[in-house]
Parts: C-alpha cells; structure tokens; sequence
C-alpha cells in the first residue's frame, strides 16, 4: 500500500497510508480538517534501455571512476585500431 501526502487548508502537511482503491482524502491529525492530496515526488525508478542513462542517481565517486574507466577503455580502443590499419598499409 502506498504513502500518500496531503495538505489541509490550515497549512499542516501530512501523510496517509492507503490503498490505491481507496478513494483521496483524509483527515488532519492536527486539525481536523479535510486535506487534499497533493503530488508527490515519488520514489526514483530505474529507466533501462537505449538511450537512458542509468548512473545519474549514482555517486559522484562512482561518476569519476566510470568516467576514468571509459576514457581509458577509449584510449586503448583508439590504439588497437591504429595499429590494425598500419599493418594493412
């Protein structure tokens, strides 16, 4: 069951444990009164697949290392191919 946040027309913020059939709306515990589902952010999901990137939730250690990595992966890529082109020559 999900956690669904509301905000009443007295300013008091709060959430709800519900199920998703029940129907919006709940009471303030401060209050008392009605409170009105608001938006939330949400919890982050995973996009995977061509064309998502999936480190951008990740660490800024993580980040430079995979960059690190991919630079020299490229690097040597780069040199195989030299190599394999002069000695077709």
């Amino acid at each position: 069951m999900p956690t669904y946040e509301y905000l009443c027309p007295n300013g008091h913020a709060f959430e709800l444990f519900q199920r998703m059939s029940d129907e919006p709306g709940g009471t303030c515990p401060e209050c008392g009164a009605d409170g009105k589902r608001t938006i939330s952010g949400g919890a982050g999901f995973l996009f995977k697949g061509d064309g998502f990137y999936i480190t951008d939730s990740r660490s800024d250690d993580y980040k430079k290392k995979a960059s690190a990595d991919a630079a020299s992966a490229s690097d040597s890529g780069s040199s195989k191919s030299s190599d394999s082109s002069s000695s077709e020559s």
